[in-house]
């Protein structure tokens, strides 16, 4: 049993409003009682005589809300566990403030099948700590060429499909597999890009022409994004779109959404808090591997798009795209890196610092990482029933480094940089899964 005394608790339902889009708390001071596995009472003040049994924590200047979920992770097992491990991607996890990690399916094997899940689940379950769901591929091998077989992996636990990096081209096939998903219940995921225009792997500017560096334009995720919306409103399908990065992508989401288009996407901290100019970081002018990831990061205006969109709500919620990597897979000429950052610490600390900022309403961020993505996946929303809390406080500092990194990948342009804003405690099914109050 956990008594938290006199933290600001962010919950739309504790107004009187069902919890949904568009109904965000303004934060209020309250006490929060756990007990028996789930968050029993919310209340301006709830007297420690009265719960002799419950551990009494101060919270004070903290934030309280309902469990963070990500929505975009890869934890690498089966397969690469020299890069991650779902023990050591969920002790990240927690720490970085996260109950519920959705573990991408570009795993070896890919989880395309029943067995691959039941594995992902059965590993992630032997021990406490945040729960994993997670994705199985729209496609057989993430080819793009034929449907996996999704009621199976629906049955073995699977939250939705996603071919992951790889965006299922042939409109037919992707047609039918938002039909077919919508079916038993999944959210299908599509990273969105239009091959023939994404030529280079950095995003195509003035910078990365005077680097020589082959470039994409916005419009390569803009038109595929256009694309889907149209395929899902003619399945009447819902689609999630991952990862956003551009301006355009923003104000077509903001159309659709407008005209009834049963579409959610998500953002990622880096595109929230970083540039293009991040290639230019590390002391090797235009060489920046760490920096280096897909979608590529674009222009300030696209930057400033993306926190707008977060903002009024355009786009849901905020997914870590976590992708560690070992040193020797980032620790090469540019071109022959890796795309991908590892996030799942420091996802929080920047939507944090948007906050600070006065770009992003503290709600919004609290709400852009628990109860916008448990819309999204059609989980319960909201604290009082819920076993699932996170308690942030928003200034606290601190400086991720190589060594005090939980996950394996420590692939990050982050690492050095002082940060402001943190988990200081995880709570799973009513158990503290990560603790720092006491620090």
């Amino acid at each position: 049993m956990l008594l938290l005394r006199g933290g600001t608790v962010f919950d739309a339902a504790l107004d009187g409003a069902p919890t949904g889009a568009g109904t965000l708390a303004g934060g209020r001071r309250a006490d929060v009682l756990v007990a028996d596995g789930v968050v029993r009472r919310v209340a301006p003040s709830l007297e420690p005589d009265a719960h002799p049994d419950a551990r009494l924590l101060d919270v004070s200047g903290c934030w309280l809300g309902r469990g963070f979920i990500d929505l975009r992770a890869h934890l690498r097992e089966p397969g690469e566990e020299h890069k991650e491990t779902l023990a050591t991607g969920r002790a990240a996890a927690a720490a970085g403030g996260f109950t519920a990690v959705c573990a991408m399916p570009g795993t070896t094997p890919v989880n395309d099948q029943r067995a691959v899940t039941d594995l992902i689940v059965d590993l992630a379950g032997r021990r406490p700590g945040p729960h994993v769901w997670p994705f199985g591929a729209i496609t057989k091998g993430l080819a793009g060429k034929e449907l996996s077989e999704m009621a199976e992996l629906a049955e073995a636990g699977c939250v939705g499909v996603t071919d992951d990096r790889h965006p299922v081209h042939a409109a037919g096939l992707l047609r039918r597999a938002l039909e077919y998903a919508s079916t038993f219940g999944l959210v299908l995921m599509q990273h969105c890009e239009e091959p023939g225009l994404a030529a280079g792997p950095y995003h195509e500017s003035p910078l990365s022409t005077r680097l020589g560096l082959r470039g994409q334009p916005r419009e390569a995720e803009d038109v595929a994004v256009a694309r889907d919306l149209r395929l899902a409103e003619l399945a009447g399908a819902s689609l999630h779109v991952a990862h956003v990065s551009s301006a355009g992508s923003v104000a077509l989401l903001r159309e659709a959404k407008a005209r009834g288009v049963r579409v959610t996407a998500d953002v990622s901290p880096h595109h929230l808090t970083m540039t293009e100019d991040a290639l230019l970081g590390g002391g090797r002018v235009g060489y920046e591997p760490l920096a280096k990831v897909l979608p590529p990061l674009r222009e300030a205006r696209d930057r400033e798009a993306l926190v707008e969109g977060l903002a009024d709500g355009t786009l849901d919620c905020v997914a870590s795209d976590h992708a560690p990597h070992t040193r020797l897979d980032k620790d090469a000429e540019l071109d022959a890196a890796a795309f991908g950052i590892s996030s799942l610490e420091t996802t929080l600390s920047q939507v944090a610092s948007l906050v600070s900022a006065g770009e992003l309403p503290a709600a919004r961020a609290m709400d852009a990482l628990g109860d916008a993505p448990a819309r999204v996946l059609g989980k319960p929303t909201g604290l009082v029933g819920q076993g699932d809390l996170t308690v942030v406080d928003p200034a606290h500092r601190w400086t991720p480094t190589a060594e005090t990194l939980r996950s394996k990948g420590k692939n990050t342009p982050l690492l050095g940089t002082p940060l402001t804003g943190a988990a200081r405690l995880t709570i799973v099914d009513g158990a503290v899964v990560y603790d720092a109050v006491a620090r």
